[in-house]
């Protein structure tokens, strides 16, 4: 099982533990009060990458050990290093209640031959167990998935000796689809929106002197008609 050395924080402050290449934090339980320590850095990131967030790890606090799990990390937004990290010290003879990872698992011959689509529903199912019986992750097998609509539901895992599954049974984890591809019909164009200008530029509506009617084409001698009405009668 991993294990991790802590120290009292006394009245050092974050800063100091973390340019001392330590990393702030607390340990707290049911019977287990609020204790703020502090862990060096890369022990724990080893021990968080192997352990996860449902594994048991070893707290040794001095002459005391307790058994814990990592409950939270506050993560850095922008280096994304661990910054603080609450451990969840598990009372002794009690079965544990929590949400394990779930990792998916092979081929899906629906999508691999059919061209379908893989759905991952959840990310992760509640189990029940003793702490030293409980899983990093639980695998899902998606090679199952061999029709359109087939799915792996939570009951289809298989667990550990002494894990018992807390969700719903019938919960689908994934599934696959058929793929559709996506007809867009073109509007309607809207003749009546469509706005006509003259050689000047000028806006020219339908009905106004001088407009064309609607889907009429030019003649050649309009103009100059245009032009000879305007001129006072008895002059050419």
């Amino acid at each position: 099982m991993l294990s991790l050395t802590v120290e009292r924080k006394a009245d050092a402050t974050n800063e100091d533990i973390r340019s001392a290449g330590k990393m702030p934090a607390v340990f707290y339980g049911p019977k287990e009060a609020s204790t703020p320590v502090s862990v060096g850095m890369v022990d724990f990131k080893k021990a968080w990458k192997q352990a996860g967030s449902s594994s048991v790890i070893v707290l040794k606090d001095g002459t005391r050990e307790h058994e814990v799990l990592i409950h939270e990390v506050d993560i850095h937004p922008l280096s994304g290093e661990p910054r603080h990290a609450d451990f969840y010290v598990i009372e002794k003879g009690k079965k544990l209640k929590i949400r394990v990872p779930l990792v998916f698992s092979g081929v899906s011959p629906a999508v691999k031959d059919k061209g379908a689509i893989l759905i991952k529903v959840l990310r992760d199912i509640e189990i029940e167990a003793a702490p030293r019986d409980l899983p990093r992750e639980l695998i899902v097998d998606i090679g199952k998935l061999v029709e359109y609509n087939d799915a792996v539901h939570a009951r289809d895992i298989a667990l550990p000796a002494g894990v018992e599954l807390k969700s719903k049974p019938d919960e689908v984890l994934a599934s696959v689809a058929e793929a559709k591809e996506e007809v867009v019909e073109a509007a309607p164009i809207d003749m009546a929106a469509i706005e006509v200008t003259d050689a000047k530029g000028k806006e020219v509506k339908e009905g106004e002197a001088g407009a064309a009617p609607a889907g009429a084409a030019a003649k050649p001698g309009d103009a100059k008609g245009a032009a000879d009405a305007k001129k006072p009668e008895g002059k050419k």
